[in-house]
């Protein structure tokens, strides 16, 4: 798989890499973790070298499995973790916590489950509108400097806010949903990335497998996954977007590909510096996937896709209230 440079950090990584929250968390039963690990193992045997995770997914359990995943090529793929929430003894999220002091600690911990001397990319999950941004970008720059953190990024994080960190210490990444069903970064997002320099990771690239083609009106997810309580997934809502899915297979069926390939190839035509993170739980979409990288979009293709595309209206909400009032700070 060819390699991408996020923004001007020098972080170079595979031009898809692999998110891996769903093995562990967040979209019903996890799977065996035996078959995760081989799943993660395979995904670097096909050319992927960038590996997303948090200490939020389990919590915590998700770090654990990447790190025993990538023990056998560790010195050869890039690790991103996640700071910025704080559990309870039960485990139970309860709120951001971005303190200096718990970045540190968060920091420490990830290292020991990662099995790593270092975090090659490390995240303030969201916003915590309790802390400056410059203490807590201020708290990364020391760890940078004693060797523990190599690069530092921001998740689901305002352009202003963005500013005044990358002031502070250098942002490598920013990490935020971005799809053909969720392009509004467009607006604002990605002309400040690419005005400073700085690599954007898309999560969701496949709206939380929407875009698969797989999800219809009918289907039916399990009690703990998420998008039960996403507005965007309700059944009424799934069946008014499916006209987005169906514009989309007639695109990829002309090209011979899947509406998934399409929706990937779409994101990798936008800017050079973009690296998406779909995650999948099985082979055969790993493989599907990761052909998307050598699915190349002409200016044409992409000007249809545009057409086709712009006058479809999405309907729902991607996130539930409570949980967007933390985005975008």
């Amino acid at each position: 798989m060819k390699k991408r440079q996020l923004g001007k950090s020098g972080l170079e990584v595979s031009a898809l890499g692999l998110g891996c929250m769903g093995m562990s968390f967040a979209y019903g039963t996890p799977p065996d973790k035996k078959e995760m690990i081989a799943l993660i193992r395979s995904a670097y045997e096909h050319g992927i070298t960038f590996f997303d995770t948090a200490e939020a997914y389990g919590p915590y359990i998700n770090e654990e499995l990447v790190g025993e995943a990538v023990v056998p090529f560790r010195d050869k793929v890039a690790i991103a973790t996640k700071f910025g929430f704080k559990f309870d003894a039960s485990r139970k999220n309860s709120g951001v916590d971005s303190r200096p002091g718990h970045v540190r600690e968060v920091a420490e911990a990830s290292l020991k489950r990662l099995k790593v001397d270092a975090i090659d990319l490390f995240y303030q999950h969201r916003v915590d509108p309790d802390v400056p941004i410059e203490d807590v970008a201020g708290a990364v720059k020391e760890l940078i400097k004693e060797g523990k953190v190599k690069h530092f990024g921001m998740s689901e994080a305002g352009v202003k806010t963005i500013r005044r960190a990358h002031a502070v210490q250098p942002v490598t990444a920013v990490q935020s949903e971005y799809s053909l069903w969720w392009r509004k970064p467009e607006e604002e997002l990605i002309p400040t990335l690419e005005e400073l320099g700085i690599g954007f990771v898309p999560f969701s690239p496949l709206g939380k497998g929407f875009l698969t083609g797989t999800i219809d009106a009918r289907t039916t997810f399990d009690k703990s996954d998420f998008r039960n309580v996403v507005p965007r997934f309700t059944a009424e809502n799934r069946k008014a977007n499916q006209a987005l899915v169906d514009s989309l297979t007639a695109i990829a069926e002309k090209k011979k590909a899947t509406p998934a390939q399409i929706a990937l190839a779409w994101l990798l035509a936008q800017k050079p510096w973009i690296v998406p993170i779909p995650g999948t739980t099985k082979l055969h979409r790993l493989k599907e996937n990761n052909d998307a990288a050598r699915l190349p979009l002409s200016s044409e293709e992409l000007s249809k896709i545009h057409s086709a595309l712009e006058n479809i209206k999405v309907a729902g909400d991607r996130y539930p209230e409570e949980l967007e009032k933390r985005t975008g700070l």
